[in-house]
């Protein structure tokens, strides 16, 4: 499997499971933006973005584009 395609798959997972933690228990706003270590989503805002920017580079390294 590609490097994009791995980050797309985890990308979409990390989106499944948040999505399953905000329908079973709900997402308070100090837990996604300020979370300290204790909960789910403790870092999920950090690394899903750096997935999420590495997919766009790739992307732009693929088409010889650049940010």
């Amino acid at each position: 499997m590609s490097e994009r395609k791995k980050l797309i798959s985890e990308l979409i997972q990390m989106q499944k499971k948040f999505m399953e933690i905000e329908k079973t228990r709900g997402i308070e706003f100090e837990n996604y933006y300020d979370a300290k270590g204790e909960d789910d989503l403790s870092e999920y805002q950090a690394k899903y973005n750096d997935l999420a920017n590495r997919l766009v580079d790739l992307a732009h390294t693929e088409r010889g584009s650049r940010r």
